[in-house]
């Protein structure tokens, strides 16, 4: 419910490829707002005229951001719409958007999402990867001295991560990524999502690499880049099973403690009933 008299701000998600994804909503918003906030206005032109929008749009990028974001707030404010569109995908993620969506919040004008495709999602719900915590880092930094120190800082993280990374720097960042998570790390590369050419690869990392160098069509389109997350020590291991039946016995006798917590971590029985005797007798 509105509070106000100011328009809405519409953060509109548009296809990563196949124009078949734009959702109805997304087709009508961009029909009724006053303008079009775009990326790249020359990128957007081919999409509003498939589906017929002719709506105005205004060039929207990280070079004129701040500058324009006061504009659009004033247009905001005298009670117009608009819709915020990035080159595909989300807004905002690796995309520009945050300071005009910041800028709308603090000045109370209402920020409404229209969902659809994601780039990062997508390649994830394929992946074959951990999905129920993961990591999206965008685009790691472009030189490898930099790059590999935040890998570094990556290493040990357990939950799935997530990169986007521009054809040209794939095989450096493969080298990388085995310099930094060794050749073992399970990885998935999914190239041009959505598109004629779409391709999905996996295995460990040096598979990969060498997928990539045999095939130099690899190197080319929007990719991204998932890997598999640090394997939790055989100690943490413990101390996280130690929690859970510490927190089951407090409610549950040691036999349905111990089935529960088989369940949860998929631990055999015999080893949960060993440590819950332990947790019993602290």
């Amino acid at each position: 419910m509105k509070i106000n008299n100011f328009g809405v701000l519409y953060v509109v998600a548009t296809p990563i490829g196949n124009l078949k994804d734009i959702s109805l909503r997304a087709v009508e918003v961009l029909q009724n707002v006053a303008c079009i906030a775009a990326e790249d206005t020359r990128h957007s032109l081919p999409l509003l005229q498939h589906f017929a929008i002719k709506t105005p749009m205004l060039a929207f990028h990280e070079h004129n951001e701040r500058a324009n974001t006061k504009k659009l707030i004033e247009k905001l404010k005298q009670g117009e719409s608009i819709a915020l569109i990035s080159d595909a995908g989300t807004p905002l993620l690796s995309d520009p958007g945050f300071f005009l969506v910041h800028e709308a919040r603090i000045a109370g004008i209402q920020v409404s999402p229209v969902p659809g495709p994601c780039a990062a999602i997508a390649a994830l719900s394929v992946a074959g990867l951990p999905t129920d915590r993961f990591v999206f880092e965008g685009f790691l930094p472009a030189k490898s001295k930099q790059r590999r120190q935040r890998l570094e800082e990556l290493r040990n993280e357990i939950r799935t991560l997530i990169f986007y990374e521009a054809p040209h720097r794939i095989l450096d960042l493969m080298d990388d990524l085995i310099n930094v998570l060794g050749e073992e790390r399970s990885v998935v590369i999914a190239r041009e999502l959505t598109k004629r050419f779409e391709t999905i690869h996996s295995g460990h990392l040096s598979e990969l690499k060498k997928i990539i160098e045999s095939d130099t069509n690899q190197q080319r389109g929007e990719i991204v880049v998932l890997i598999q997350g640090a394997k939790k020590s055989l100690e943490e291991k413990q101390i996280a099973t130690e929690e859970i039946l510490s927190v089951l016995l407090e409610e549950l006798p040691l036999k349905q403690a111990v089935e529960i917590a088989a369940k949860i971590t998929g631990e055999r029985k015999n080893i949960l009933y060993k440590q819950a005797l332990k947790v019993e007798q602290r």
